[in-house]
């Protein structure tokens, strides 16, 4: 399978057997293949899309950008992810995506996929799955910036990336790599970057996860859990027929 697939393919079979005919299917999507800089667009705001964009390596992040220069980093997301399945059907993109690190994507044309629609029902409904899933994730990120404390946030935050980064390979042993700087992390807590450090020094002080640079470790993902509120309901990790 070409590379670009392989991720996806372990995240749409978490969720659902992927028969024979699907992962020849996804093997013969064709894509463009590109390199982002840390801090680069891999898809601007008001811009018309014709493919949608799958990450094969790093971590990219939604943003929205305020009058006054501000950004919000509204979801992550990681190998495995397409960004913007959803510009398939929006056609106009109201918000951008940034490479939160180095990273490389996948551009699928949307031709490709609406063949792939046309053809695979089936695989049509995982896609679209994928998309629930990436609303859900919002949906939680709503309520930890409107309703949980910076803490809590971050913590429930750990305890999502982590299992997501699990499923496609990318974590294991309760360890992670996190490539977000401090100025990320604010853009995402909805912070100022003095109320981030100490939110991020009082994560470290629980004893339940040591983070140094992008290395992250969870020393008990049970209470981390348990002090996040976090319940993985809305990462639909079951695996039935869709």
């Amino acid at each position: 399978m070409k590379p670009a697939l392989e991720l996806l393919c372990k995240s749409l079979s978490r969720r659902d057997r992927l028969d024979k005919r699907e992962i020849d299917i996804l093997s013969s999507l064709n894509y463009k293949q590109m390199a982002f800089a840390k801090g680069a667009e891999l898809i601007s705001a008001h811009s018309r899309a014709n493919s949608s964009c799958l990450v094969m390596s790093g971590l990219t992040a939604r943003a929205l950008m305020l009058e006054d220069g501000r950004r919000q980093l509204t979801a992550l997301h990681i190998p495995g992810d397409f960004v913007d399945l959803h510009a398939l059907l929006l056609k106009v993109m109201d918000h951008s995506v940034m490479a939160m690190d180095d990273c490389v994507a996948a551009f699928i044309p949307h031709n490709e996929l609406i063949a792939l629609t046309e053809q695979a029902p089936h695989l049509t409904r995982l896609l679209w799955l994928s998309t629930t899933i990436d609303a859900a994730i919002q949906r939680e990120m709503i309520a930890s910036i409107g309703r949980r404390t910076p803490l809590t946030h971050l913590g429930h935050l750990i305890c999502e990336l982590y299992l997501r980064m699990e499923v496609v390979g990318l974590a294991g042993g309760w360890r992670f790599q996190l490539a977000l700087t401090q100025t990320d992390i604010a853009d995402i807590l909805g912070l100022s970057l003095v109320h981030t450090n100490r939110t991020v020094r009082d994560l470290r002080a629980t004893g339940l996860v040591s983070w140094k640079n992008s290395d992250v470790v969870i020393h008990d993902f049970d209470r981390l859990a348990e002090l996040a509120g976090f319940d993985a309901t809305y990462l639909n990790l079951l695996s039935e027929p869709r």
